[in-house]
């Protein structure tokens, strides 16, 4: 259901709260009757699926003409939120950082070279090459990697 743009405006007509949603939504063309109908009060890219940072920025930008809010989907490891940082400081309509657990598990932070973490309740933007992020020895040394001929 939250994949459906009609479904939703059905369920925004009913309640008397913003709707958010969005981490399963796929490029901008898949965010547009969202955006059309008007159901959705803030979105929740994640750029891990919804086609990379470009893709990302342009579906949040799409977003701002509706004026509706983002707070990018971060439910991984220090790449993703790397990423994130990097969209929401570029983003007028960000509303939010979601921090979620995943990004506390020590199985995940040992993925990145550099923990960011919030200090006194905000993130400090990598300045790093990049996304300011590099995967780890132990994360290259422990991937899976399949060979196709």
């Amino acid at each position: 259901m939250p994949m459906n743009a009609e479904n939703m405006k059905e369920i925004a007509s009913r309640v008397n709260i913003p709707l958010a949603s969005g981490e399963r939504i796929y490029t901008r063309w898949g965010y547009r009757p969202f955006f059309d109908n008007h159901s959705l009060h803030v979105i929740q890219p994640d750029l891990g699926n919804c086609g990379g940072l470009t893709e990302g920025k342009k579906i949040c930008d799409m977003a701002r003409v509706y004026d509706v809010g983002v707070q990018a989907h971060v439910c991984g490891g220090p790449q993703a939120t790397a990423a994130a940082l990097h969209l929401e400081a570029v983003i007028p309509n960000f509303l939010i950082h979601e921090h979620h657990q995943a990004a506390l598990l020590p199985e995940n932070i040992r993925t990145g070279i550099y923990d960011y973490q919030p200090v006194d309740g905000y993130f400090t933007i990598p300045d790093l090459p990049g996304i300011g992020q590099e995967l780890s020895q132990e994360a290259m040394d422990t991937a899976v990697t399949v060979t196709v001929k």
